[in-house]
C-alpha cells in the first residue's frame, strides 16, 4: 500500500479577488466624476433656460425653450459688452500670470537643485513656508503696500501677485532633482553652453510635464481668485470674470434677469480652463513615460 501525502490546502482564486478589486476602485472613480462633472452638467442646463424656466423646472433636465444662444448674447452684449472686458482681463491676469510665475518657478527651482551655494536649503525652506501662508493672509498687506507705490486699482496690483508661486517653485526643485541627470549638465558644459543655455535646452525640456503642472495650478487658481481682485480693484472695467460674475448675483434680488446673464457667464467662463486641460495633458502622459522604453 502506498501512502497518500496530505494535500495543501486550496488557495482562493487571485483572479476573482483582483476582478473585485477592480470592480471597486472603478466604482469609486465613476462616484467621483459623478461629483465633479455634476455642477458643470448643472451650469450647462441652466445656461440653456430662461429665469422663469430657471426656477419652474427640474434643475437638471432640459427646458421646452432652448434659450441658449439668446442668453449668451445677453451676456456679451450686456452693458457696452462688459463681459467680454472681464474675460481679457481673466486672460491676462490667469495666462500671463500662470506664464511667467512658471518660469520663474523653473529658473528657481532649477537653480535649488542643480547649484549647490551656501544657504540653499535655508533659502529653500522659507520658500516652503510661503506655501503655508493663506492667499487671504497676505491680500491686505499687499493693498497696503500696492496702496503707497501707487499700484492699486491697477492691472498690477493682480498681476504681480500672480507671479509668485511656492508651490510651484517646490514641485520644480524636487521634480529637477530626481529627473535632470548631472551628466547632461556637465556634457553641455564640455560643449562650451552657458548656464543660462543649458537651462533653455536641457533643464526646461526635462522639466517640461512639472511645468505643465505649475501652470494648470497656477492657470486655475488665479483664473478663479476672488479675494485679492476684491481688495485690490474698485473700477469695474479692471474686473476679471469672478468679480463681475459676483457683481451681477448681487442684483439678482432687484433684476432677476441677472439670473440668466451669471448662469450664461458661468458656463463661458469655465470654457478656458477646460480647453487648457484638454490640450495641455498629452505633455503629462509625454513625461510619464519618457524613459520608459529604450
Amino acid at each position: 500500500m502506498t501512502a497518500t501525502l496530505p494535500q495543501a490546502p486550496a488557495r482562493p482564486a487571485r483572479p476573482s479577488r483582483r476582478k473585485g478589486t477592480q470592480i471597486l476602485v472603478t466604482g469609486a472613480l465613476v462616484v467621483a466624476a459623478l461629483y465633479f462633472l455634476a455642477p458643470v452638467y448643472w451650469v450647462v442646463v441652466a445656461s440653456t433656460k430662461s429665469t422663469e424656466d430657471l426656477f419652474a423646472t427640474n434643475g437638471f433636465a432640459f427646458a421646452a425653450n432652448f434659450n441658449l444662444w439668446n442668453n449668451l448674447a445677453q451676456v456679451l452684449s450686456y452693458d457696452g459688452g462688459i463681459f467680454v472686458r472681464w474675460f481679457l482681463n481673466s486672460v491676462l491676469y490667469a495666462g500671463v500670470g500662470a506664464l511667467l510665475a512658471t518660469y520663474i518657478a523653473a529658473a528657481g527651482g532649477y537653480a535649488l537643485a542643480k547649484y549647490k551655494f551656501k544657504g540653499s536649503n535655508l533659502v529653500f525652506g522659507i520658500i516652503l513656508g510661503g506655501v503655508l501662508v493663506p492667499g487671504t493672509a497676505t491680500a491686505l498687506p499687499l493693498f497696503l503696500l500696492f496702496s503707497q507705490m501707487g499700484l492699486a486699482n491697477t492691472y498690477w496690483s493682480v498681476l504681480l501677485p500672480s507671479l509668485v508661486s511656492p508651490f510651484g517653485l517646490f514641485l520644480c526643485r524636487i521634480y529637477a532633482q530626481a529627473t535632470v541627470d548631472p551628466a547632461l549638465i556637465e556634457a553641455a558644459r564640455l560643449d562650451g553652453a552657458g548656464e543660462i543655455r543649458i537651462f533653455h535646452t536641457v533643464g526646461l525640456r526635462v522639466l517640461t510635464p512639472a511645468l505643465v503642472t505649475v501652470f494648470l495650478f497656477q492657470l486655475v487658481g488665479v483664473w478663479n481668485n476672488y479675494f485679492l481682485p476684491l481688495v485690490m480693484l474698485s473700477d469695474t472695467k479692471l474686473y476679471p470674470i469672478t468679480l463681475g460674475l459676483n457683481n451681477w448675483l448681487s442684483q439678482v434680488n432687484r433684476l432677476p434677469e441677472f439670473y440668466q446673464l451669471t448662469t450664461g457667464g458661468v458656463l463661458l467662463s469655465i470654457i478656458p480652463l477646460a480647453i487648457a486641460m484638454v490640450v495641455l495633458q498629452r505633455f503629462w502622459r509625454g513625461g510619464l513615460t519618457e524613459g520608459s522604453v529604450k
